[in-house]
């Protein structure tokens, strides 16, 4: 153990809260992001023999994956996976505070320090290197949500030999001045055919102005209006983000969920509209009705937890938001993350009272409040946003939907992407029923293609997509915002593959210092060699 390692582990305390020199801390690695692959990047770049300090702008280890998703539960080939998201994040547990209290006790056994409630603010380039992060504090308020504005006061700052933004947002790689995209491409753009605006799907006739048949009254919240962009145009949509949760009527665990301090129920017409129809199509048949109305609220039961009903006109999410995070400043994202929250307590308001929701279903969702056992801290909300997809980075490689679809060869491979191209709605709108031109409200963008085993069998991300162009910076690797399209994102983008490429991340960091060169001209063949005999996974042959 060397002597910086030994001043920054002064400066951090491993159970509660850290505390802070007024001094800039030292590290050779600096990962930013506590994320399930953040937190595999920092222990992989430890066990390789350096100095490390992780930063996480909440007060919470694990991402999504201690906020609802399972380890497995995107992972239709494990053997397709090696390392230590085999031989760890895969046991780390059930349920998110198993999930949450596995990370703490893992970072503390590998000695690795954590910055929480920091985000960066600046990042200070000399030419193509970064040499130090500034960080302002900012914790998350009362139910995990990121403020708008950090606190006043000196922040704290951290310099390292090679950072690593494991981030779902890419702010140090932004703040770095490194290329990145947001949004939808164009078809043409990549050559990918499910690219760009695609036709609208449940189309549903409900009634999508204010003032019923005339579109003079303007459209009902909820409801945007189309683009008209013509069908393969790139846009800046992107797809619904939703808070992963659990609900239950057990009066010892459950919390109310309380309806928004603005709630009006004139937010809610186009939902009042969609169970009218549902009850009419149903001819007021409760059996067949209440899969569709639970679609609604609380959605589709995933894996213990409640998620986006992808088959449902409206459900927990709003959508046509999630484009004002991706590239947004806080202000943008506590906003966003706001509007989550009041959309998914406002709905499960609405249909607890309103009279066009049957009773019995009003009675049962009413029953219903979230589960504080999952989230103690928090009143039972989970305390990150489920956010699929912000910036991605445009590397020297840009992963496709070729790739995805195994067209494509990689010598340089760092890990295995395995799952099809899964993106959920982008935008409700007023649109037309293609076959009878009757108005009414549907979604775009919604598509599954080739089912959770993918278009064919894992495919290579290659090296050459974690990090940035040279003449753009040298020292820094990503392995969330990777470089990627908007559709081959929409495949690789799963925990078990952030976590293969953390892992790797941390390998190539550590080979770079030792090598005394950029990320970009390290050894990739020794690199590969390394990430296999720690039991990576980096090539598929069908068995």
């Amino acid at each position: 153990m060397n002597r910086p390692f030994l001043a920054v582990l002064a400066l951090f305390s491993f159970s509660g809260a850290p505390s802070f020199s007024a001094d800039p801390l030292q590290a050779d690695v600096c990962v930013y992001g506590a994320t399930p692959s953040g937190i595999l990047a920092a222990v992989t770049a430890k066990q390789e023999g350096k100095t490390v300090v992780l930063i996480e702008p909440s007060r919470w280890l694990g991402g999504i994956l201690g906020a609802g998703i399972k380890p497995k539960q995107d992972c239709p080939e494990p053997k397709a996976v090696g390392g230590l998201t085999q031989s760890k994040v895969f046991v780390a547990g059930k349920s998110p505070p198993e999930i949450r209290e596995f990370f703490k006790k893992w970072l503390e056994e590998e000695k690795v320090p954590v910055i929480y409630e920091h985000r960066v603010s600046q990042v200070t380039k000399e030419g193509t290197r970064i040499t130090e992060v500034q960080l302002e504090l900012a914790p998350p308020d009362e139910y995990g949500i990121p403020v708008a504005e950090a606190k006043a006061g000196p922040g704290k700052s951290v310099s390292a030999k090679v950072f690593i933004d494991a981030s779902y947002e890419g702010d140090v790689m932004a703040k770095a001045a490194v290329t990145y995209a947001v949004g939808r491409d164009a078809r043409d753009l990549y050559n990918e055919e499910p690219a760009g605006v695609r036709e609208p799907t449940l189309w549903r006739p409900v009634d999508p102005y204010v003032e019923k048949g005339k579109p003079e009254s303007g459209l009902l919240p909820l409801v945007d209006a189309d683009h008209g962009k013509p069908l393969g145009a790139g846009d800046d949509y992107t797809q619904a983000y939703n808070y992963r949760f659990y609900v239950t009527k057990e009066p010892p665990k459950r919390v109310e969920i309380a309806p928004p301090s603005n709630y009006d129920p004139k937010q809610f017409e186009a939902v009042g509209r969609y169970v009218k129809y549902i009850m009419q199509w149903a001819g007021g048949d409760m059996k067949k009705a209440k899969p569709r109305l639970a679609s609604i609220f609380p959605g589709w039961k995933n894996a213990g937890e409640y998620n986006y009903q992808r088959d449902s006109l409206i459900t927990i999410a709003p959508l046509g938001v999630s484009r004002y995070y991706q590239d947004g400043d806080w202000a943008a994202r506590s906003r966003v993350w706001h509007q989550h929250k009041d959309h998914l307590s406002g709905l499960h308001h609405f249909l607890s009272t309103d009279p066009r929701v049957p009773e019995s279903f009003r009675q049962e969702t009413a029953a219903l409040g979230l589960d504080r056992t999952m989230h103690e801290d928090t009143g039972g909300w989970p305390n990150q946003l489920y956010v699929r997809i912000s910036r991605r980075m445009m590397g020297s490689y840009v992963l496709t939907h070729a790739d995805v679809l195994n067209k494509t060869e990689a010598d340089d491979a760092v890990g295995l992407a395995l799952y099809g191209v899964d993106i959920y709605p982008v935008r409700r709108y007023a649109a037309k029923d293609p076959k009878t031109g009757e108005m009414g409200v549907a979604v775009e963008g919604n598509m599954f293609i080739g089912g959770a085993k993918g278009t064919g069998q894992p495919y290579p991300i290659p090296y050459r997509s974690i990090v940035p162009k040279a003449e753009e910076c040298t020292n820094l690797i990503v392995p969330i915002c990777f470089s990627s399209s908007y559709i081959a994102y929409a495949s690789a983008r799963m925990e078990p593959v952030f976590c293969v490429l953390g892992e790797s991340a941390g390998v190539a960091a550590v080979q770079a210092i030792n090598a005394g060169t950029s990320v970009q001209q390290i050894d990739t063949a020794a690199l590969r060699k390394r990430l296999l005999d720690r039991g990576q996974v980096l090539s598929w042959k069908p068995e």
